[in-house]
């Protein structure tokens, strides 16, 4: 029997797009979904994002060499989602440097934008000190960066 494999999204150019169902777990007693919610999704979009671009993070944490951390983050919340809802993550990169990356997620429900996060991933050392990400790294977010998008969605 072949099993099926969870869905890492696809890339639509330079936008990782992510699909998520709402679940009754994923509410509130109002029957929205939670706030903090919105962070799994986007944390497990930018996941899939970096397996999609051959970026093992795993093997790199393993290896000793480092991994990313969340340095900052900025959400805006503008409509709820509820019981249901498929809801979309859009995620692409707005900003790259040889240390970290700027992605910019947004949560959709068909056309109307729920939830904005704009996100600054830091690689860091075992130690906790930001170092340089691995060069094959920024090449492959050089392969989806558009800085024309970038600066738009800054």
């Amino acid at each position: 029997m072949t099993l099926p494999q969870p869905s890492s999204g696809l890339f639509d150019g330079s936008q990782h797009l992510f699909a998520v169902r709402v679940y009754f777990e994923d509410t509130d007693l109002s029957g929205v979904v939670y706030h903090a919610n919105y962070l799994r999704w986007f944390e497990r979009a930018r996941s899939d994002m970096l397996r999609l671009l051959a970026i093992d993070q795993r093997a790199a944490h393993e290896a000793g060499e480092g991994a990313y951390a969340v340095s900052t983050m900025d959400l805006r919340y503008l409509r709820p989602a509820k019981l249901d809802d498929s809801v979309l993550i859009n995620s692409h990169v707005a900003e790259l440097s040889p240390a970290s990356c700027r992605i910019v997620q947004r949560a959709f429900r068909d056309e109307t934008l729920l939830c904005e996060a704009k996100v600054r991933v830091a690689f860091v050392a075992p130690n906790g000190r930001p170092r340089r990400q691995p060069r094959e790294w920024v090449a492959a977010f050089q392969t989806v960066f558009s800085e024309s998008e970038g600066l738009q969605s800054a």
